[in-house]
């Protein structure tokens, strides 16, 4: 009797909660990756735009200010030990794969301890915004669940469920809008909302903690000494990029909290809410093309280059409308996301959007040289970033406010991703702006259309839609090869099978 075929639920199943082959556990991971990403900012900003109305600029400003604090300060918290186990962990017996994690999870509660300590009796002599050493036992707090909870993560993904992390990820951020609402219903405030983020970063970690239970106890009983110093000496790259990566990150709040008002800072923070999540577009392409770029590397460069063309193309398809869109819309943007009150961020906004033409492509082009094994070359790039981001902070925000760190943001981002891009070419030659001609028309036709539906009142979101649907449409009509091969490159198990 012949076998009776799968229904596709079944293949949904299969496909969604089961690793079968190399192709489709590479898809799974990205799929679950999209969608604890993007559904779990998703969420969350139900909650952080409800916060920034009721709360007022100024005390969103604090309230943010925290956050970044936390961010800051994981600087010192994690100096490449993710990484560490992410690498290391995955290869190996099993014996060897508990010694790393239980060494690396006793160096982290040291670091963590110390964060704590650090930002209980430290922080306060740094913090000037008012009511913000209020909310730094909420930072502590929220420093010790949100560190542990990505070192178990990053012990996730060394078996590649990244179902697991996608659902506990969701199930944290479904807790922060809870709690979140709860508290500004009773305590309008930005102490009360901190609080309220701090319990959902809780039960995050009490969710991998309860997914992990089986490995928490060679977790705590592999301890070695003699592999203390072998971890810190492999970590140090992963220690120097993630660093520079998080003052890139995080410099423009603390300075400007430093330089201007809580108001600016909680202006500055929701443009960079809305960014922030964008970004995540570049990231999900990441993990969707680096087993490609690394089947590829020093192995057949013609086909590498050639991937990497259209890959880097594909993601100015994207790009280019956004930014030019949001330059003409950009305060419409704000104003409908935050409330009018924001809308003094709408300059800000408009150039921090400019970013994405010059970070979605780096996302790919570091994939490209991670590929390679040139991984000096990131961090010499992640300096040029964060120093110079420092720097222009420094000389802009006194004269330009939070318009000056967008643009100091810019310049630095343009600075370190022109070092990338040089190298990239140097190790692999290729080819992006002949290939452009068609989508940066077709982007400044349709900003032309958003400004003048915006000068007869047309709503923001119809405004935008309208505005995609002319300029996917345009590109259609006049053929872009880019967009026929987007759904190629996007897809792992088909980019991964189909020649180039």
């Amino acid at each position: 009797m012949a076998s009776k075929k799968p229904s596709m639920l079944q293949k949904i199943k299969n496909f969604l909660f089961r690793n079968t082959t190399a192709k489709q556990t590479v898809a799974k991971n990205t799929v679950w990756l999209a969608i604890s990403n993007f559904g779990g900012k998703l969420i969350k900003a139900i909650v952080i735009i409800y916060a920034a109305r009721i709360l007022g600029t100024a005390d969103y400003g604090v309230f943010s200010y925290a956050l970044t604090l936390a961010g800051f300060f994981t600087l010192f918290i994690d100096p490449g030990l993710n990484g560490i186990v992410l690498r290391d962990a995955s290869q190996g017996e099993q014996e060897s794969k508990f010694r790393i994690l239980s060494t690396t999870f006793y160096i982290k509660l040291v670091l963590v301890t110390a964060g704590i300590f650090t930002v209980l009796f430290i922080a306060p002599y740094f913090s000037v915004l008012p009511g913000a050493k209020a909310l730094l036992p909420v930072v502590a707090f929220i420093l010790f669940f949100d560190n542990l909870r990505e070192f178990l993560f990053s012990f996730v993904r060394t078996m590649e469920k990244m179902e697991w992390e996608a659902g506990v990820f969701l199930l944290l951020n479904v807790a922060i809008v809870i709690f979140g609402f709860i508290a500004l219903r009773f305590s309008p405030t930005s102490l009360a909302l901190g609080w309220a983020y701090a319990a959902g970063t809780a039960i995050g970690l009490i969710g991998v903690l309860f997914l992990l239970r089986r490995y928490l106890k060679p977790m705590i009983s592999h301890f070695s000494s003699r592999l203390v110093p072998k971890i810190f000496q492999a970590a140090w790259p992963f220690a120097v990029t993630g660093a520079l990566g998080i003052l890139l990150t995080n410099t423009d709040i603390l300075i400007i909290s430093w330089m201007r008002t809580a108001s600016d800072v909680g202006v500055y923070s929701a443009a960079i809410r809305i960014i922030q999540t964008l970004y995540l577009i570049p990231v999900i392409i990441q993990f969707s093309t680096l087993p490609l770029f690394a089947r590829l590397a020093n192995k057949d460069n013609p086909r590498f280059r050639a991937a990497l063309e259209r890959i880097v193309g594909t993601i100015f398809l994207i790009s280019v409308p956004l930014a030019i869109g949001s330059a003409v819309l950009g305060t419409q943007i704000m104003s409908f996301v935050f409330g009018s009150a924001y809308a003094g961020g709408g300059l800000a906004f408009k150039i921090l959007m400019a970013t994405m033409l010059v970070d979605f492509p780096a996302a790919v082009i570091s994939n490209a040289i991670f590929a390679y094994n040139h991984q000096k070359s990131l961090i010499v790039t992640s300096a040029i970033g964060s120093i110079s981001n420092v720097v222009f902070d420094i000389i802009l925000i006194p004269f330009f406010g939070i318009a000056g760190s967008a643009v100091a943001t810019l310049l630095a981002q343009a600075a370190s991703n022109w070092y990338l891009w040089h190298m990239m070419k140097k190790i692999n030659y290729f080819e992006i702006i002949p290939r452009l001609l068609k989508v940066v028309s077709a982007g400044i036709l349709m900003g032309i259309g958003a400004f003048l539906l915006s000068e007869i009142s047309i709503p923001v979101l119809l405004n935008i839609a309208l505005c995609a649907l002319f300029y996917f449409g345009l590109l259609y009509v006049i053929r872009e090869p880019l967009l026929l091969e987007a759904k190629q490159i996007i897809s792992p198990p088909v980019s991964a099978a189909t020649p180039l």
